[in-house]
């Protein structure tokens, strides 16, 4: 018999029921492969529901847990103070929710987790809405985009969720894209070994071709276009000292970006305008070294 290899590949099924072209299970199959066989994965209801189910139903072949929507930081927390009771302190524990569930809901437990700096790693992979439920805006929705709650484009902001985290002071943070894996990789390496001290956060952003009206074969083009955009950039904080890793000197047109998305069909020019001067503004205070 051929001994199965402990790479993403051999962690997860090779069939997974998530939609085509979904940021989030490219997402996974590199997260498991950088944390291997010995870490447990704690996860809420929602699209990566379908990596963790009851027995035979689960297709993950690490230890995994479903719990509540609102408290995925907290069983995360309590499964590796149950270990280290037991004399082990050699597996990582990683909650893993989406945005919904991080960035509105989950809130709360997280930051609970984060204060009391618990050993765990969080990975909040950022669809930008609550897709599993039916497409509706959450704070991570970004300015002007289509939900079924925002069906005119979202007006207002979304919610800076790597400076509620930074404000906790832990050992790593970090954003993270599909669209750059090696980039990820090694953010997933640094975050592992912070684990040993306390607390660390990645923010993954994982393009939804059913919520966002695209096209599943653009989900790495749409996930490069952000970054190369500056919509979403990429940086990491270790022990308070913020780096960007992807320097974007001259950003592509936002247009580039949004003529892929449905979501953003009927985005005005001045509506494009407003985010260039949003985006730009934010890489800048990250480039002075402030998220």
């Amino acid at each position: 018999m051929l001994e199965m290899k402990s790479t993403s590949r051999g962690l997860i099924a090779h069939g997974v029921s998530a939609c085509a072209g979904c940021g989030l299970e490219l997402g996974a199959r590199y997260i498991l492969e950088a944390l291997g066989e010995n870490s447990t994965l704690v996860i809420p209801p929602g699209c990566a529901a379908l990596f963790s189910g009851y027995g035979k139903e689960t297709v993950t072949k690490i230890p995994g847990f479903q719990g509540n929507l609102e408290n995925t930081a907290a069983y995360a927390a309590g499964i590796k103070a149950g270990y280290e009771m037991q004399g082990r302190h050699d597996i990582t524990v990683m909650g893993m929710a989406g945005d919904g569930a991080t960035v509105d809901i989950g809130l709360q437990s997280l930051s609970g987790a984060l204060e009391r700096g618990d050993k765990i790693l969080y990975v909040c992979y950022d669809n930008e809405a609550y897709m599993n439920t039916g497409v509706q805006g959450s704070a991570s929705t970004p300015s002007y985009a289509w939900t079924t709650t925002t069906p005119g484009g979202k007006q207002g902001y979304r919610k800076n969720l790597a400076k509620i985290v930074d404000a906790h002071r832990i050992p790593y943070l970090a954003t993270a894209s599909i669209g750059f894996i090696e980039d990820f990789r090694k953010k997933l390496a640094k975050a592992k070994e912070a684990t040993k001290t306390g607390p660390a956060f990645i923010h993954l952003f994982a393009p939804c071709p059913t919520g966002w009206r695209s096209r599943p074969d653009t989900s790495v083009e749409i996930a490069q276009l952000a970054v190369s955009t500056r919509c979403w950039p990429l940086f990491e904080i270790v022990d308070g000292v913020l780096t960007v890793t992807k320097e974007v000197k001259k950003p592509k047109p936002l247009r580039d970006y949004f003529k892929l998305q449905g979501r953003f069909k009927d985005i005005t020019d001045e509506q494009v305008e407003a985010v260039r001067q949003e985006v730009d503004a934010a890489y800048d205070r990250l480039m002075e070294g402030r998220v």
